[in-house]
């Protein structure tokens, strides 16, 4: 899907894998719930490791996308919750690179208290638009 990454002179350079914003044609839109590290018997995969967490959420991402006729580079849009943003960060936006090498999405990332277990650190949830 061709894919305008938006860059707006008055802003900083984002420094993460994220862009000031993304601007896409009318396409199919695949909407993705927000996966935690669960693998597909339910059991959390990683815990107390951020970077095996959200790399697990990220292949859980790739399988539902993939139900949607997505791929990651159809993302366009990602919202990561994590419990801890000063301590995980930068292991988050190493594994993030991996799986969005170029034209990253747009990107909010907000701590929270908690998520659904006490063992999950993060959860992200997706917007992928198919042309």
């Amino acid at each position: 899907m061709a894919k305008t990454i938006l860059v707006s002179p008055i802003l900083a350079t984002p420094n993460g894998i994220m862009s000031h914003g993304v601007e896409v044609p009318a396409g199919k839109m695949v909407f993705v719930s927000g996966q935690v590290s669960r693998n597909s018997q339910g059991e959390i995969v990683g815990k107390g490791d951020i970077t095996a967490q959200t790399r697990q959420v990220l292949e859980n991402m790739k399988s539902v996308l993939a139900q949607g006729g997505a791929t990651m580079d159809d993302v366009v849009k990602v919202t990561v919750f994590v419990t801890n943003v000063a301590e995980h960060y930068s292991q988050i936006h190493q594994v993030r690179a991996e799986y969005f090498p170029k034209d990253y999405p747009a990107s909010t990332m907000v701590e929270v208290k908690a998520l659904v277990q006490p063992e999950l650190l993060i959860e992200i949830e997706a917007v992928a638009v198919v042309s």
